[in-house]
């Protein structure tokens, strides 16, 4: 498999906090990568540096070949990298349709903008086919603030594919969403093309299984277990860091 994403030896230190310590992985075309970990293991840092929100202290990552650890967040979406993020960016006074219309405005246009793309507006028609892939379009005309949790989660996931992402970075997708709700967000995480390669944070064990090709554990700072969900679901390691040692895997 050809490797469009490689980390090497990162580190992110704040002060005398060293977040995440000399990282190295790889994503490869296509692929569903899952990063686990506790709360304070340094996925969410690792995220960010993957992602261009933050910088990195020392090491390189690489994207498709080309150097991009000194590059901004928007600069790396120009290259096809977008994400969501944990706390929702969704703007629950618009419409449905209007909060997509918006992000599709602001990757092409360069800046966010709060001009509503016209009815005849190509913009418009990208929204509309993106909503419809992500199986919103029939709620466009909705406020947001009018949606189910797992709604605006599908609503977030449609805008960050807004720039046709070579890779999605997903941040929690699950979080909050209801036993009920979780089985929508799995099938429409593995309906997504293999065309885009994707890297999810997920606290929910029993989601990141269902959709990973491999996992990746993390614990203070440093990637401690790597392997396939059901190496991840077996393995006393991951019990151990994740869970604690009398933690069940499949109850997460």
């Amino acid at each position: 498999m050809t490797a469009v994403l490689k980390v090497d030896c990162v580190g992110a230190t704040f002060g005398s906090l060293r977040a995440v310590r000399d990282v190295t992985l790889q994503a490869h075309a296509g692929e569903r990568l899952i990063i686990l970990g506790t709360n304070g293991a340094g996925k969410s840092t690792l995220f960010n540096l993957i992602a261009g929100d933050i910088l990195p202290t020392y090491g390189s990552i690489e994207w498709r070949g080309q150097p991009i650890q000194k590059l901004s967040a928007h600069e790396r979406t120009r290259l096809g990298i977008s994400r969501s993020y944990q706390t929702s960016r969704v703007l629950h006074g618009l419409s449905v349709a209007d909060n997509m219309y918006l992000a599709v405005q602001g990757v092409h246009a360069g800046r966010f903008s709060w001009r509503v793309p016209g009815a005849d507006h190509p913009w418009r028609k990208k929204a509309d086919d993106t909503l419809s892939r992500i199986g919103l379009r029939d709620v466009g005309d909705e406020l947001a603030s009018n949606l189910s949790h797992g709604e605006q989660r599908q609503l977030e996931i449609a805008m960050a594919l807004a720039s046709d992402p070579y890779m999605l970075l997903l941040d929690e997708p699950a979080a909050g969403l209801s036993p009920s709700e979780r089985p929508g967000l799995v099938a429409l995480l593995r309906g997504l093309s293999r065309d885009v390669t994707m890297i999810m944070i997920e606290h929910d064990m029993d989601v990141a299984l269902q959709v990973a090709d491999r996992v990746l554990v993390m614990h203070e700072g440093e990637i401690m277990f790597e392997g396939t969900p059901e190496e991840t679901a077996a393995s006393p390691l991951v019990r151990s860091l994740y869970l604690g040692s009398s933690g069940d895997v499949d109850a997460a």
